[in-house]
């Protein structure tokens, strides 16, 4: 699964709810399935969308991402089924 969109490669991806607080990273796949998938499509998760991990509740889950300007929040098991490019800088 390497789409080395914008130099990154298979070694960068991660899932979503592993993304670091502060960090951001760009959608490479999502792996979920029926009416799961279609909302995260529908919310504007695709390839090559650029997304930011904000915050992460006092108990640990959910986390909050900002997508397409809109602030998401993500319990870790959808949130492990979104792959993302990250690398670090």
């Amino acid at each position: 699964m390497n789409n080395n969109r914008g130099g990154f490669g298979e070694d960068n991806i991660m899932s979503l709810y592993d993304l670091p607080i502060g960090k951001t990273a760009i959608i490479n796949s999502i792996q979920a399935e029926g009416i799961t998938r279609r909302r995260m499509l529908d919310l504007g998760l695709i390839p090559g969308t650029k997304v930011e991990a904000l915050r992460v509740s006092p108990t640990g889950d959910p986390k909050a991402f900002r997508i397409r300007g809109a602030v998401i929040a993500f319990r870790e098991e959808e949130g492990t089924k979104i792959l993302v490019d990250y690398k670090e800088v």
